[in-house]
């Protein structure tokens, strides 16, 4: 699919990642971009088109699918992290609502929006995961729970809708240089990097964009070792230690 004439809605777009994307979108030549996001005030670029869109309300997403019924790029970006253990004091809730954004959330627009797509002559759609959709970073494991699911969801997706013809993409990287990610050591990688990586896989027709060397590297432990990679987060958890790149 070509980025350039498109008509695009990044969700998540006011800051991040999400600005990453809809910035790139308009230097690729998109005819259009809605950026959404909870506060569409937040939205102080004019070539962009604010939309308010908290995606865990259903009233606003089934609103956004009418407002933006022109779409046939969908740039499913919005998230949350909570950063916590699975035992933790609080890793309940923090499940909870990682669940609600990162997987209800996303099934909600794919839902809402698929028909959209559709009667756009099938368009595409890029699911912003993670590398701990493959395995589990037990400083964060509740995250990594709500992104395995989602990438489950993505599947069911790319399956149910190829036959109306929209490309359904998985986009994996480490840890962003953003705020979600302010408290993390380590190598992190340039939201615009994963943007136009994004970009360039849906031209290319990609199911799956590794959007990153984390990517790159993680696949391949995933692949050939799950074993010491696993090993490697338990010692990491008892030596009381974050991921270090």
């Amino acid at each position: 699919m070509e980025i350039k004439k498109s008509i695009a809605l990044v969700t998540g777009a006011n800051r991040g990642l999400g600005q990453a994307y809809a910035q790139a979108l308009l230097e690729a030549g998109a005819a259009k971009v809605y950026a959404a996001s909870r506060d569409p005030s937040a939205i102080t670029d004019p070539r962009l088109i604010p939309v308010r869109l908290d995606i865990t309300n259903a009233a606003q997403v089934a609103a956004a699918s009418v407002a933006c019924r022109d779409v046939n790029l969908l740039i499913n970006n919005a998230g949350i992290m909570r950063s916590t253990p699975l035992l933790a004091e609080g890793g309940e809730a923090a499940l909870r609502d990682e669940l609600e954004v990162n997987v209800l959330g996303l099934r909600a627009m794919i839902r809402a929006f698929a028909p959209v797509l559709a009667a756009n002559g099938g368009g595409a759609m890029a699911n912003m995961l993670s590398v701990v959709s493959w395995y589990v970073y037990p400083f964060n494991a509740t995250y990594c729970a709500s992104k395995a699911a989602a990438l489950a969801v993505t599947e069911a997706a790319r399956t149910e809708l190829h036959r109306q013809g929209t490309l359904v993409v998985g986009v994996y990287a480490g840890f962003l240089d953003t705020d979600m990610a302010a408290n993390v050591s380590g190598t992190k990688t340039p939201p615009r990097q994963v943007a136009e990586r994004t970009l360039e896989g849906i031209r290319q027709g990609q199911h799956h964009v590794y959007a990153d060397d984390h990517a790159v590297q993680l696949r391949h432990l995933v692949l050939t070792d799950p074993e010491g990679l696993a090993e490697r987060m338990r010692e990491a958890w008892e030596q009381g230690q974050g991921w270090r790149a």
